[in-house]
């Protein structure tokens, strides 16, 4: 019996690679943000359930959305559309959103006013985080009164637990996403120092 000739490894990979991005393909086209196709209004009332109806959230852990620059939120969203940054809960949400959707959901945020906390800050933490965010120049990014500007999310009057969160998911190479400034910036940064640095953010107020 004449033995069958194996496939080289390189066409085998290949068949690999393509079953992959086929599964991919069928994963994506299996779920669809509920928002995906809604006028602009209706949108914003399911992000809401999250983030707050103005974008100012109150749920734990959640980001607030409102007046974050809308090219952040454009590329998070993109992001999160395009696999690129995965979250149970957000990557799901950010399927079939065209270009469009998420500029206007990007858009709309933008300008909605961010509430200040309403909890009074801790004047120990405050300094420290202010000599923190000097040391790490936090606002050569996020601007001298981090309201973030681009690409680069307002921190100011962001949610504190949210803030803390994402600093330590960065430091942790766990956030995801094509941005690793962040990464580096937190590599040694130990979470008394987050802390301090997300308490100091998220009741800043300009002097």
């Amino acid at each position: 019996m004449r033995r069958q000739a194996c496939a080289p490894p390189w066409r085998r990979a290949l068949v690999l690679s393509l079953a992959c991005i086929g599964l991919l393909g069928a994963e994506a086209q299996s779920q669809e943000s509920p928002a995906a196709g809604l006028p602009l209004e209706e949108q914003t009332q399911i992000c809401g359930s999250c983030h707050g109806e103005d974008g100012n959230a109150t749920e734990k852990g959640v980001p607030s959305l409102a007046g974050q620059p809308a090219l952040a939120l454009t590329n998070q969203l993109i992001y999160f559309r395009e696999r690129l940054r995965r979250n149970e809960i957000m990557t799901p949400q950010a399927q079939g959103l065209s270009d469009e959707e998420i500029q206007g959901l990007a858009a709309y945020y933008a300008e909605q006013p961010l509430a200040p906390p309403d909890e009074a800050p801790d004047k120990e933490l405050m300094e420290r985080g202010r000599e923190l965010a000097r040391e790490h120049r936090c606002a050569s990014c996020h601007r001298t009164d981090f309201s973030g500007q681009q690409q680069m999310p307002r921190l100011a009057h962001q949610r504190e637990d949210y803030l803390a969160q994402a600093m330590r998911d960065y430091r942790e190479r766990a956030r995801g996403g094509p941005d690793t400034t962040m990464v580096e910036v937190l590599r040694n940064v130990d979470d008394d120092e987050i802390d301090a640095l997300a308490h100091f953010l998220a009741h800043f107020e300009r002097g």
